[in-house]
């Protein structure tokens, strides 16, 4: 039997590598993903386009404002001489915030009273403006404690000092990159089991199949090992470029990490394979992967936070795979989250793994002849 199924595995893994096309979309996608992610997908906010329009022209005005200039995040673009050039350069996107500091800005603060500074944030991006008045602030309050030392005056009597957990520097990479390793090991896993089948019935090769001394269960587990194998490979070489190529932290141990890996593949497997007992070409399966893989992103948490989705929504995520997987990525790369405080995570990717492998061996069984 071991013999049998070996020569189908060899015989997966030549019919995958053979095709120069398999190879690109094996090896390419996943490093451009990758790569585009690692790169785009942030939350960051560097060289915001701000203006300033300051009626002070004092020394301490320009002081405050040389804070600003000096952020990597603010990026001056330009200097406001009339009022009423603040709303066309917001309306017409050229800046996402404009300073405005008050003609009694200097005086006031040398007279102990407090200086009011106006931030006009552009606000149609809700998040995008969030950030931007976090970091106005943090400058403010930098200012102001810079002030009080240099001219005698006392700290305030309660100040908020922030500190991040698990991410110091608030490095929104940290929190992506482990999510990519799950989304694209789901795609490759998903693609190469899924065209299995597909292949054989279009090339008319799988009838060839059915006459061999090969049976059905054989057959199954011949056509999800190679994807299987291909999708450990797949997420070992993410994770080594998210490490290595992007400095992502790994605090946790493998063993966790590959039990997550190794379970979440066996839902990856199963559900490839139940698209490609459906599929009768390779672009059926394609487009069946598609339709499983977009939701299943969406519902997982990765962008959007299950908590912020209507409670109905909530309840369908819990048959979602990549919800538990994201869990234990993000646990193992920035937390170190140790192995018992997983199972939580581990055994639903366990029973969605064994019901999807078993409807999959169901349907392939019910639709070989």
């Amino acid at each position: 039997m071991f013999g049998r199924i070996l020569a189908l595995v060899i015989k997966e893994f030549l019919a995958l590598l053979k095709d120069k096309r398999t190879r690109i979309v094996l090896i390419g996608p996943p490093l451009i993903q990758l790569m585009v992610f690692g790169y785009a997908a942030t939350y960051d906010l560097k060289n915001v386009p701000f203006a300033v329009y300051d009626e002070d022209h004092g020394a301490i005005s320009r002081e405050l404002l040389a804070d600003f200039d000096g952020s990597p995040t603010f990026s001056r673009v330009r200097l406001i001489e009339r009022e009423s050039e603040i709303a066309e350069l917001v309306d017409n996107k050229e800046v996402l915030m404009v300073i405005r500091v008050g003609q009694d800005f200097s005086a006031n603060l040398l007279a102990g009273r407090s200086a009011p500074l106006q931030v006009i944030v552009d606000g149609r991006n809700s998040n995008t403006a969030m950030l931007v008045i976090n970091n106005v602030r943090d400058i403010v309050e930098r200012f102001n404690r810079d002030w009080a030392q240099q001219h005698g005056g006392s700290q305030p009597p309660a100040h908020i000092e922030t500190r991040a957990w698990f991410n110091p520097n608030l490095e929104s990479r940290w929190f992506f990159l482990p999510g990519i390793v799950g989304l694209l090991t789901l795609l490759v896993t998903l693609l190469v089991t899924a065209f299995s089948v597909a292949r054989e019935r279009e090339q008319g090769t799988f009838d060839q199949l059915l006459v061999t001394p090969l049976r059905p269960v054989e057959i199954l587990i011949g056509k999800t090992l190679p994807g299987f194998i291909i999708g450990i490979l797949e997420a070992t070489l993410i994770t080594l470029a998210a490490v290595y190529w992007f400095k992502v932290p790994l605090l946790g141990s493998l063993f966790t990490l590959y039990t997550g890996i190794v379970l979440f593949l066996l839902t990856g497997v199963g559900v490839g394979l139940m698209i490609s007992s459906f599929a009768v070409t390779q672009q059926q399966s394609l487009l069946g992967a598609f339709i499983f893989m977009v939701p299943a992103m969406i519902l997982s948490g990765f962008a959007t936070p299950i908590r912020n989705m209507p409670e109905v929504v909530q309840y369908l995520t819990l048959i979602d795979p990549l919800r538990y997987y994201l869990v234990v990525l993000r646990g193992v790369f920035l937390e170190g989250t140790p192995f018992m405080l997983l199972l939580d995570q581990f055994w639903p990717m366990a029973l969605i793994g064994i019901g999807s492998l078993s409807i999959a061996g169901w349907l392939f069984r019910h639709r070989m002849y």
